[in-house]
């Protein structure tokens, strides 16, 4: 049977709204969401084709969806900006109602080493990648605890993960770790916090996917192909987190093989594919 959206799904009805959704692992994220039942809010900077240089954009994964038959609505939202992130959780339940599913997949990466590293770009890696996801979670936790469940997923980098010895050297890398690892340490901790409102906080760590993002970085190819992971497969593993009890499965910080083998789960085709 090929792949196709199910209004009664383990998601029905549930709200969800996924950042960076216009291309790669936001937008598998948010088709799988659509196909269990979800109302997909997708947000991204990139809402036409062709404004950005990347392939992708938030119409065609939106397109993707109702053209299979499930809900969604494109937000624009440049999560560098206060307002814009307010916006999004402002329209996001202005559509659908309060959000019960967030997932902080957008990120914006820059490679220098630090003594080179421009103050402009480490701020907007700094705003994009740690405080937005803290003002998010923010602004849906208050409808989330009055609800009595909610979930909040991000995702993150092996490179948030300590460099072992013998050194190597980087490619300019150290910000973009500091930034996901500050991300993980947020989501423990907001987990703790949340715990007894039923809201669950975990954090997914992808590996190598190939992206349209990962590709311009040049860090996918052929010799690295053996290792790579399929977007089907985060998508398949937010899907199962957000469709689980909060208190189950929460506080937890899982590479994507890992969290994949322990709940034997299997990436699944995508509507659209």
């Amino acid at each position: 049977m090929s792949a196709q959206v199910n209004r009664e799904g383990t998601l029905a009805g549930r709200v969800a709204v996924v950042t960076g959704a216009s291309r790669g692992i936001g937008e598998a994220i948010a088709v799988r969401l659509a196909m269990e039942g979800a109302k997909v809010v997708a947000s991204a900077r990139t809402v036409e084709a062709g404004e950005h240089k990347l392939s992708g954009s938030l119409s065609e994964t939106v397109a993707r969806i109702r053209d299979a038959g499930g809900e969604a609505y494109a937000v624009r939202c440049d999560l560098a900006i206060p307002e814009d992130r307010k916006g999004l959780i402002e329209q996001a339940t202005e559509r659908y109602g309060p959000v019960e599913i967030l997932v902080n997949n957008a990120a914006v990466t820059y490679y220098f080493p630090v003594t080179e590293f421009p103050e402009k770009r480490y701020r907007l890696m700094m705003e994009v990648q740690v405080r937005a996801p803290f003002e998010l979670a923010a602004m849906v936790v208050p409808p989330m605890a009055d609800a009595g469940r909610g979930h909040i997923v991000y995702i993150s980098s092996g490179a948030a993960r300590h460099p072992q010895k013998p050194y190597r050297g980087g490619r300019g890398g150290t910000v973009y770790g500091m930034a996901k690892a500050a991300k993980e340490r947020f989501s423990t901790g907001l987990a703790s916090e949340l715990y007894e409102q039923n809201i669950a906080v975990n954090a997914i760590s992808p590996g190598l996917v190939r992206t349209p993002g990962t590709e311009l970085h040049g860090l996918v190819n052929e010799r690295n192909e053996a290792f790579q992971t399929p977007v089907e497969s985060i998508a398949e593993a937010v899907r199962f987190i957000a469709s689980s009890e909060p208190k189950e499965i929460t506080g937890r910080v899982d590479s994507i093989q890992r969290f994949m083998k322990e709940f034997e789960l299997k990436p699944v085709e995508l509507i659209g594919s």
